[in-house]
């Protein structure tokens, strides 16, 4: 399917306006296709040429002003429009479009648990013209009448309100929409279980598979409770108020990504239906991504980006106001500690590989679809929601929310840019925010913060920090020292507000942090933005690399520790000087606050993958301090860096048993610890440490014998998630069998335990399973290709680093294979074969050369080639943090 570029979508947004889509879809036509009909009135401001976008299994017919169009001149997805003249014309178009199995388009569900089936559209980015004929770009916005036919007994969700129209069939006509784009209309059909509620004067909705029920209704309460929070919150933010007649949430099976802001139809994945334990931090991103996707019925569906290169105006801003609205309007207040941990690693990984970009890239970076659809990733969301941050710590919340009101005012259903952005804000504040924007969002790369302390003249201590990079920064210094009570905690000394440069004074030139005009209000913890006239000492200031640079100098001892960063309101990579390194060692679960015990972990983390801290350093923080660690977010994130990244990748394979026990005696250490607890808190820790447990079991002694039990001693009892994790690990280690695995699909016949079953044999470590997971993966029959999610659950258990003896034959057949299959299946596959299907545990340099020759020779695929790109960076990566 060819991509349409930038210059195209601008010639045709030059030439048409587009007012109103009138859609019929049939849902009744069997297993592989539905039909499709649409009327798309538009007018074009001048004579010229067109097309519109469809990409059908058959065209059946086409008229233009009631002159027909001959179907054979549909070239691929386009269908010329020729000789138009000025002024208003009217398009018919019929056609048979396939049903997906990829999480594109309609995608077609069947629920192995009842047999029952469902479909829903996912038509971000250039996906609408698999559902209906459209003209497939943000910035042609028109209203949208839907109608549905849907099988007897189904419900059919859409954008807006549905009426079912009397007659023998189960037809549905859903409201007219407001102007939206196309990538925004939506539909989910099938016999939902549902729980409805009104609020504010709105339907709200949430939905789900019929097999689901009882976990969607146990749960049902909280997912509301927190919309309606969210909703509210966002009321007393924005002037504007909700845009749309309804708000419904739907969990839908074999979602791609977390979910999707259908103005009115949220879709998200029905992994959010707990079917087994999890901790609170897995419920509070539950929240946060609700939160998330309600910022954008603001920020995405009322104003939406003009072209793709905007990106980051939908994800970013919603990925701040979801963890901010989320610890502003519920009980989860600690939000911004997971986002520490979790989500912005995934943004500075991906900002030191080769494929990183500008949060906001120039417009010609993104020159089409194919291209703007790499940029959703650790960049646009974490990195643009961490430069968001630090810009309302700089500018203050005040001025922030009036420069995002004005310009939600001024673009309201329509469209606008980085530069309408910009232009609003700077209307809310005398700070230079377009030069703010220039250094933040059109530059790429992480800027390296290092303290460095010295000895003041006539006694006492200094500190200065050091940049690599060339960012602003508006953060807080941390000062602490050791408990004279109990060397194994921290006392904080001080908070130092801290500009990087240091600010301008109009009388000397130059200034310490604490002079800076429009600072906010004094921080009464770190995490909130650092105080002007904060902190003792006196300051001072030259220049270093042509830019002022603060001195402070205090009287007495140096802290035990000195953190930059305290709170994360920057992003950056901080360092630790070497007294602050071994303090850390000590006493890191002893300082006070979990976010600013995120920001060491982050630190050292950093550290590791920068080759100047021994992986083993990090394993041995760990095992001093997780077990004493009562954030469930620290422990997760630290424990699943240490499993995944240093035993797996950076240490060689003769230390990796070595490592491995270590985990396990880490999460045995918190199992212990938390032996009786009944709180969230204390279950959460246990869950954590049995999943590692599990994760790092060198023989099947201890995880069979839970297993056989039905629980864990002291709990948690086995449910369903972790019974499938157990014996996926017995499969790795050779300890299970085929029978054994289809004995527990016949106790879990759900759809995730079939994709649990899939994990399983392709984790067996014998040939004729490898072959047929490989055969699975790698088919060329469609009639047999894999769904989005089976193909992941198959690929998540082929490669294991016990196994590297019988699956390296398979590593010379990955790059080829990829390629093909990327061809074949689209974007969706070709990322998850770039992700999932990755011969990962291979650190070494032929699987690096194979990759190479790969980019050079094979021409993968966009998708796969970033995917690949990026694999190989990591792989890279770990090479030198082993020193090979």
């Amino acid at each position: 399917m060819p991509a349409l570029t930038r210059d195209e979508a601008q010639t045709r947004a030059r030439l048409l306006d587009v007012h109103r889509y009138a859609i019929d879809l049939d849902l009744t036509h069997g297993p592989d296709h539905f039909v499709s009909r649409t009327a798309v009135r538009f007018s074009a401001r001048t004579p010229g040429d067109t097309f519109i976008d469809v990409a059908p299994h058959e065209l059946r017919s086409a008229t233009l002003d009631g002159r027909p169009l001959d179907p054979a001149a549909l070239d691929g997805n386009r269908l010329p429009l020729t000789g138009l003249t000025e002024g208003d014309h009217e398009l018919r178009l019929e056609a048979t479009m396939p049903y997906s199995r990829t999480g594109e388009g309609m995608h077609r569900f069947t629920d192995p648990a009842d047999g029952e089936t469902y479909v829903y559209t996912q038509l971000f980015l250039d996906n609408a013209q698999r559902v209906f004929a459209a003209f497939d770009q943000p910035d042609l916005k028109a209203v949208f009448e839907l109608g549905v036919t849907a099988p007897d007994g189904w419900t059919v969700l859409g954008n807006s309100t549905a009426t079912r129209q009397d007659g023998e069939t189960n037809h549905v006509v859903l409201a007219p929409t407001p102007p939206i784009s196309t990538y925004l209309v939506a539909v989910a059909a099938g016999p939902w279980h549902t729980v409805r509620t009104e609020h504010a004067g709105l339907p709200f909705g949430i939905h789900c598979r019929a097999s689901l029920a009882p976990h969607l209704t146990a749960d049902a309460e909280e997912i509301l409770d927190i919309t309606r929070r969210c909703y509210d919150r966002y009321h007393t933010l924005f002037d504007e108020p909700y845009p749309f007649d309804s708000y419904d949430q739907a969990f839908v099976p074999e979602f791609n990504m977390g979910a999707m802001e259908n103005p009115g139809l949220v879709t998200l994945r029905d992994d959010f239906v707990f079917r087994s334990a999890v901790t609170d931090t897995e419920r509070q991103s539950r929240g946060m991504v609700i939160a998330h996707e309600m910022a954008h019925m603001w920020f995405g569906d009322l104003v939406t980006l003009a072209w793709w290169d905007d990106i980051w105006l939908n994800e970013s801003f919603a990925e701040y106001m979801g963890y901010q609205v989320l610890s502003e309007a519920t009980h989860y207040t600690d939000t911004w500690t997971d986002f520490g941990i979790t989500r912005k690693s995934w943004g500075y990984d991906a900002d030191q590989r080769p494929s990183t970009h500008p949060v906001a890239p120039a417009p010609e970076d993104v020159p089409d679809t194919a291209s703007a659809l790499l940029n959703f990733d650790g960049i646009s969301y974490a990195k643009g929601a961490s430069a968001l941050r630090q810009l309302v710590a700089w500018m203050g919340e005040k001025d922030f929310l009036a420069g995002i009101n004005d310009h939600i005012s001024r673009h309201r259903f329509g469209n606008a840019t980085l530069a309408d952005f910009v232009d609003s804000l700077a209307q809310a504040t005398d700070r230079d925010v377009h030069t703010w924007a220039d250094n933040w969002l059109r530059t790429t790369g992480t800027d390296t913060l290092t303290p460095v302390v010295g000895t003041a003249p006539g006694g006492g201590w200094t500190l200065r920090v050091d940049r690599d990079g060339s960012r602003p920064h508006h953060l807080t210094a941390g000062l602490y020292d050791r408990d004279p009570t109990d060397p194994t905690r921290l006392v904080a000394r001080d908070h130092l507000a801290w500009d990087i440069p240091a600010a301008a004074s109009p009388d000397h030139g130059t200034a310490t942090a604490s002079d800076a005009p429009g600072t906010s209000t004094a921080p009464a913890a770190p995490g909130t933005a650092p105080a002007a006239g904060s902190g003792s000492g006196s300051g001072s200031t030259g220049v270093r690399d042509g830019a002022p640079q603060r001195l402070h100098t205090a009287p007495g001892p140096r802290p035990a520790l000195i953190l930059l960063n305290d709170g994360d309101l920057t992003y950056a990579k901080v360092r630790l000087d070497p007294t602050s390194w071994d303090t850390a060692r000590d006493a890191l679960s002893g300082l006070p606050g979990p976010l600013t015990r995120a920001v060491v972990w982050n630190a050292a983390r950093d550290m590791v993958r920068d080759g100047e801290l021994p992986p083993t350093a990090y394993l041995d923080a760990a095992r001093a301090h997780l077990p004493y660690e009562t954030d469930i977010a620290i422990v997760s994130g630290a424990l699943a860096f240490a499993r995944t990244q240093i035993a797996d990748r950076y240490l060689p394979a003769a230390d990796r048993p070595a490592a491995l026990n270590t985990l396990s005696t880490i999460a045995r250490d918190i199992l212990r610890r938390t032996e009786g607890s009944e709180n969230g808190d204390g279950q959460g820790l246990r869950l954590a440490a049995v999943r590692t447990f599990i994760d790092s079991a060198t023989t099947p002694d201890g995880i069979q014998d839970w297993l056989s039990g039905g629980s864990v001693p002291g709990g948690p009892a086995l449910d369903p998630e972790l019974r499938w994790r157990i014996l996926g690990r017995l499969a790795v280690l050779g300890a299970t069998t085929p029978a054994a695995i289809e004995d527990e699909l016949a106790r879990d016949p759900s759809a995730t335990g079939r994709q649990g079953a899939a994990t399983c044999h392709a984790a067996l470590p014998d040939p004729a399973a490898k072959q047929a997971a490989w055969d699975a993966l790698f088919a060329t029959d469609e009639h047999t290709d894999l769904s989005n999610y089976l193909f992941n659950a198959t690929a998540a258990g082929f490669w294991a680093p016990e196994q590297l003896d019988l699956v390296r034959p398979y590593v010379t057949r990955y790059f080829p294979e990829a390629v093909a299959l990327a061809a074949r299946r689209g974007p969706a596959l070709a990322e998850s074969a770039g992700r999932f299907a990755f011969p990962t545990p291979f650190v070494d340099t032929a699987t690096l050369e194979l990759g190479e020759e790969c980019l050079r020779t094979a021409d993968p695929s966009p998708a796969l080639r970033r995917k690949l790109i990026d694999q190989l960076d990591d792989l890279r990566r770990a090479l030198r943090v082993r020193g090979e």
